[in-house]
C-alpha cells in the first residue's frame, strides 16, 4: 500500500506531488510557473532542498530534502509545521491566481501527496522520471526543451537554488548525469512508489 502523506522528517527525501483541483490547469501561462517558484521559495527555500522539479500546465512534481540545518520552530513538529507551509504557498498562489483571472474557490486538490524517497535507486530514477514528465504527458516531445524544470538549471552554470552539485556528485558528475537522461528508462521497480 502506498503512503501518500509520509511524515516529513528532518534529513529524509520526499516526492512532492499536486495538481489542479478537477484537473484545472495551475500554470495558464509563462508569469505563473516563475511567480510560483517566487513562491515557494518565499515558503519553503529556507526548510527544503529541492534536488529537481517540474512544473506542468495541471500539476507538478519536486523532489526535495528536508534540510539537517533549517530552523524549525521548537514547539512545532517538523510535519505539522512543513504542512502549514504547503498550505500557505497553494493559499498564496490560489488567491493570486483567482484576482487575476477572476475565478474563485480552490485551485489545488485538497492533500498534496507525498512519498518518502528511501534508496538511492529511487533517488536517481525519480530524477530522471520527474525531468522526462512533460513528455509522458504529452506537453513536449523533448524534456531539454521544457522550461519548467530543474534539468536546465542542473546542467548549467546560472545561478539556481537547486542542489545542483549534490545531484552532479550523486549521478557522478555532470557528463553521467547528462547520460543517464538521455535514455528511456523502466520504471518498474519504482512504479508503486509513483505518484500519478
Amino acid at each position: 500500500m502506498r503512503e501518500y502523506h509520509a511524515p516529513f522528517e528532518v534529513g529524509h527525501f520526499y516526492h512532492i506531488y499536486n495538481q489542479g483541483n478537477n484537473k484545472e490547469n495551475l500554470f495558464r501561462e509563462e508569469r505563473n510557473y516563475y511567480f510560483f517558484l517566487q513562491r515557494w521559495q518565499n515558503y519553503l527555500n529556507d526548510y527544503l532542498e529541492v534536488w529537481a522539479y517540474c512544473l506542468m500546465p495541471n500539476h507538478f512534481h519536486f523532489l526535495i530534502r528536508i534540510k539537517d540545518e533549517a530552523s524549525f520552530p521548537d514547539e512545532t513538529p517538523v510535519n505539522k509545521f512543513l504542512e502549514v507551509q504547503f498550505k500557505r504557498l497553494f493559499s498564496s498562489y490560489t488567491l493570486s491566481v483567482n484576482k487575476v483571472y477572476d475565478r474563485s474557490g480552490s485551485l489545488f486538490r485538497k492533500r498534496f501527496k507525498r512519498t518518502l524517497v528511501d534508496s538511492q535507486e529511487y533517488l536517481t530514477t525519480l530524477i530522471h522520471y520527474i525531468h522526462h514528465n512533460p513528455i509522458h504527458h504529452h506537453f513536449t516531445d523533448d524534456f531539454k526543451c521544457w522550461h519548467y524544470s530543474s534539468y536546465s538549471a542542473i546542467i548549467g552554470n546560472g545561478l539556481t537554488k537547486v542542489e545542483r552539485e549534490k545531484v552532479m556528485e550523486l549521478f557522478g558528475g555532470r557528463d553521467r548525469f547528462i547520460r543517464f537522461h538521455s535514455g528511456l528508462k523502466e520504471y518498474k521497480k519504482i512504479k508503486p512508489l509513483l505518484i500519478e
